[in-house]
């Protein structure tokens, strides 16, 4: 992988919803990533370090993460955050997502807008459209067609599709807007 702690995420979080064994390579070592480490084994997806700094075997939990109540602490990763929201949300679990005071001053209610649209059942639990989120399951008979703003993170375009890919699709996903940061 090239160093990038956005890449690297939503890599470790492909492999976590994966099925099988991934084995990745090159991945950044840095706060958001091992973040992100830490709340997939909160999740019970099974990880192992390599041999060689970077390198990490992820077995995926294609049926659902085994944990289905979790207090997730992600610190300042947005990335994560903002993934992992998308993805718990869609899934069949009770999770809490919080992170430092600076993190819950950071925007998320585009995002939560957008899943609650395909079923998600998100309540804030401090002020409206921030951080901290406790996330229930999923409620059965979303919408069709789920639309998310795109000027304001391609992070949520990338939560929305990595959470949709896992849950078996069915869903079309609008962006309203200039989509932002596209190459990622």
């Amino acid at each position: 992988l090239p160093g990038s702690k956005s890449i690297s995420n939503r890599t470790l979080l492909l492999a976590a919803l994966a099925e099988g064994t991934t084995r990745v390579g090159g991945l950044l070592d840095s706060d958001d990533t091992r973040v992100m480490l830490d709340a997939l084994r909160q999740l019970g997806v099974a990880l192992s370090p390599g041999a060689a700094a970077g390198e990490w075997s992820v077995t995926g939990a294609p049926e659902g993460f085994p944990a289905k109540e979790a207090s997730i602490f992600l610190g300042n990763a947005g990335t994560a955050f903002r993934s992992l929201t998308a993805v718990l949300a869609l899934g069949d679990g009770r999770y809490r997502l919080h992170g430092v005071p600076r993190m819950h001053e950071r925007p998320i209610g585009d995002l939560v807008d957008a899943l609650r649209q395909a079923g998600a059942r998100i309540a804030y639990d401090g002020n409206d459209g921030f951080p901290p989120l406790a996330i229930s399951p999923r409620e059965g008979g979303a919408g069709a067609t789920v639309r998310v703003r795109g000027e304001v993170s391609s992070q949520y375009l990338t939560g929305l599709l990595l959470a949709l890919g896992a849950t078996g699709g069915g869903v079309r996903v609008e962006v309203v807007g200039e989509l932002v940061s596209r190459p990622y």
